[in-house]
């Protein structure tokens, strides 16, 4: 059970429980506008020392508050220009295969490169896809090749992005 007041907040993780009080939510806002700072640039905005700084981001990290650093790349900057939205929907029985279609589904999405993004849904779609790809060609030999040929998979349909008018990768906190 996760416990919030506006100074602090604990979270219960399988791994440890941790509270984060107001400097934790400072650092995670740093490092979240600049996951490149420096521990003496982090320290002087959050107010600390630098070894106080690191033993903050250390603890963070190891109760996975802080699960990794990345680069943001734009897609459309290394030739991904067309990005869509694809609504999945799964055959719910089968007897051919001996794993569940949803779990192969799962392990599936998880080598195709073009899907940067899948989650499951409530309601008439079971997952919603975020594909990445150069061109109409690419989405249509991903989709042909690739998505439909998949067993698990029963019917699809797409919305393709006109324009981004937010994508934010910070967490609020």
């Amino acid at each position: 059970m996760t416990h919030i007041t506006q100074d602090s907040c604990t979270i219960n993780l399988v791994e440890a429980s941790i509270e984060l009080d107001v400097i934790d939510r400072r650092i995670l806002r740093v490092l979240q506008a600049n996951g490149r700072a420096t521990y003496d640039q982090l320290a002087a905005e959050v107010q600390l020392s630098a070894s106080a700084a690191l033993r903050r981001v250390k603890r963070l990290e190891e109760a996975g508050v802080i699960a990794g650093y990345a680069a943001v790349v734009p897609p459309a900057r290394v030739g991904l220009g067309l990005t869509a939205f694809i609504s999945v929907r799964l055959e719910k029985h089968t007897e051919t295969h001996k794993r569940n279609p949803m779990d192969l589904f799962k392990a599936s999405v998880q080598v195709w490169p073009e899907v940067v993004e899948c989650v499951a849904l409530t309601g008439e779609t079971d997952y919603q896809l975020r594909v990445v790809v150069e061109d109409m060609g690419h989405y249509s030999r991903f989709i042909m090749d690739t998505l439909l040929k998949h067993p698990s998979v029963e019917d699809c349909k797409t919305s393709f992005v006109m324009e981004s008018v937010k994508s934010a990768s910070a967490t609020p906190v």
